[in-house]
């Protein structure tokens, strides 16, 4: 297990080789670490505010983030450079996303506007205008033919991502919309609401498929399951939920955190399912039947991100409490025996901490046995 501590962390991406880690933070910078030693490989420097969202691109060459300072930044994954500074907000970016070529990058700002750039040159390719309120999250499909964003207008919202044109207005939520996610199919959207309800979409009529009931408080994060077979949601009311998305029956509750949930992600594989919570910790849940695999603990601060790397073998989580923590899925399934234990051997496995204090760096390696 890994830890690596520098200041409140807002979103954490990882590098689709599992090689680099990427997270935002509260002391306006983009931190770039290696994800095998926890070592610090990048600090990048230029927003002038909070960081609310991070992505990598595919081919790992570039890093895109949304900044409450009102621009998108584009960085030079390995050398930290800015490449390019994405002027036109004039609010707080909450959502980014870069397509699956990586040539066009969307973000979406409490402007109630919707941004589509060059990834490439940095150019503004179209100013998507249509919802009344803040933008809370973005994506592109991944054939990068269209864009979905989800509004504190209550409404979710379809575009060309070519001409940027506004192609349909889902109207069915009755609050803000807070997580879109697109099947990997192209065939229908998913949406999280304030309202209580995960809402199912056709992505070619916009015809409302499926409204998911069950929750009792905000829907702050869905994901959808590699084959799209299955919603993953994670709530205010501290579940998290399991939908079959062809029936929309609930398949399984996840229950365990005892505050609410502010992330969620299922692994590629579909087996695993993963929450971060207010509670602190970070829950590992088996996908098919619902049993939590594992609780892990170290955090002291609320999570506000986690994600799987793409070989499904690391959780890497962000929280408020200064710190970026990565967990072997594997050596934390093999507790499952005991759900409660924490997510390293118990025979000789290190915690390394790379404190970020000024302009010092400290580095403390902790035996997990002798726990000096």
């Amino acid at each position: 297990m890994t830890i690596m501590v520098g200041y409140g962390t807002g979103a954490v991406a990882i590098s689709n080789d599992g090689m680099r880690i990427v997270s935002g933070s509260n002391d306006n910078t983009v931190r770039v670490w290696d994800a095998s030693t926890g070592a610090e490989l990048n600090v990048l420097k230029g927003h002038t505010s909070w960081i609310n969202s991070v992505v990598i691109s595919r081919d790992g060459m570039r890093i895109v983030s949304g900044s409450d300072d009102g621009t998108v930044r584009i960085w030079d994954a390995s050398t930290g450079a800015e490449l390019n500074v994405l002027v036109g907000h004039t609010d707080w970016v909450q959502s980014v996303a870069i397509s699956r070529d990586g040539m066009r990058i969307v973000s979406g700002s409490d402007d109630k506007v919707v941004r589509v750039w060059d990834a490439l040159t940095g150019s503004e390719l179209n100013v998507l205008k249509g919802h009344t309120k803040s933008v809370n999250s973005v994506a592109i499909s991944r054939d990068g033919m269209w864009i979905m964003s989800g509004s504190d207008d209550s409404t979710v919202r379809m575009w060309d991502a070519f001409t940027g044109a506004e192609l349909d207005v889902l109207e069915c939520h009755s609050s803000p919309v807070n997580s879109v996610a697109i099947s990997r199919d192209g065939m229908w959207i998913v949406s999280g609401s304030d309202d209580n309800t995960v809402r199912v979409w056709d992505a070619s009529t916009g015809a409302e498929l499926k409204v998911l009931k069950g929750h009792t408080k905000w829907i702050k994060s869905v994901a959808i399951s590699n084959d799209d077979m299955r919603i993953v949601s994670g709530s205010y009311d501290g579940t998290v939920r399991v939908w079959d998305v062809f029936t929309g029956a609930e398949l399984n509750v996840l229950k365990g955190h005892t505050s609410w949930i502010n992330s969620v992600a299922i692994s590629r594989d579909g087996t695993r399912i993963v929450s971060g919570s207010d509670d602190k910790t970070v829950r590992m849940w088996d996908a098919l039947m619902g049993a939590e695999l594992n609780v892990l603990i170290g955090h002291t601060g609320p999570i506000n991100s986690v994600v799987f790397s793409k070989d499904d073998m690391l959780i890497v989580s962000g929280s408020t409490d200064e710190t970026v923590r990565v967990w072997d899925v594997l050596m934390s399934a093999s507790h499952s025996d005991s759900p409660r234990s924490v997510a390293y051997s118990g025979y000789a496995a290190e915690v390394v901490f790379f404190r970020i204090d000024l302009l010092k760096c400290y580095i403390l390696i902790i035996d997990s046995v002798v726990g000096v």
